[in-house]
């Protein structure tokens, strides 16, 4: 590899190459060597932007979690419009993509990056946690519209519907599930309190 050729956006470039492998090769083929192998650069760029390959892994993670908050921002948007049922069925989907998929199996396989993201996300999987947070915080606003039910306990419901929804999508081998599956899911997960007709 060449040495002594500066890198534009190494950090950004490193996640990409480390998302490539995960995608292609799973949480277990992901290894400093395959990561810098894959960006094309020497491993000495990886050690130059991260202390350690975990706390590599713990930032690309912790990046992938902001990138949530678009997400979240788009789905608050979507409160009021289309459907209930629908909007979470959308919502699903982008949450459990292949990548998220990859990135859950690399949080679960690894205790050492597990530990380090307690300081992001103290209780629960890191990921699931925040992607929780999402869907309880569009069912607040619909329910501040009047969609749902006054009663309806968003944050249980949107503990079921991200269990629901990784349970899913996980495992699977290509295609993600079948979009009306999900939405009969999801409609049986919200039944009791969606209002709209």
């Amino acid at each position: 590899m060449p040495t002594g050729v500066a890198l534009r956006d190494a950090r950004e470039r490193l996640f990409a190459a480390a998302e490539r492998v995960l995608l292609r090769d799973g949480p277990n083929a992901l290894t400093s060597r395959a990561v810098t192998a894959e960006a094309g650069c020497a491993k000495g760029v990886l050690h130059r932007h991260f202390a350690d390959f975990d706390d590599f892994l713990a930032e690309l993670v912790r990046d992938r979690i902001t990138r949530l908050d678009v997400q979240a921002a788009a789905l608050r948007e979507s409160a009021g419009t289309g459907t209930v049922v629908g909007n979470l069925t959308a919502a699903l989907g982008d949450v459990f993509g292949s990548l998220a998929l990859g990135i859950l199996g690399l949080v679960v396989a690894r205790d050492a990056l597990r530990a380090r993201l307690r300081t992001t996300t103290p209780v629960g999987l890191p990921l699931l946690t925040e992607a929780t947070a999402v869907i309880g915080s569009y069912l607040r606003s619909e329910r501040d519209l009047g969609r749902i039910t006054p009663e309806a306990d968003v944050e249980a419901l949107a503990l079921a519907l991200i269990g629901t929804g990784h349970l899913l999508f996980a495992g699977r081998e290509g295609a993600p599930p079948d979009p009306e599956g999900v939405r009969r899911t999801v409609a049986s997960v919200v039944a009791g309190a969606v209002r709209e007709a």
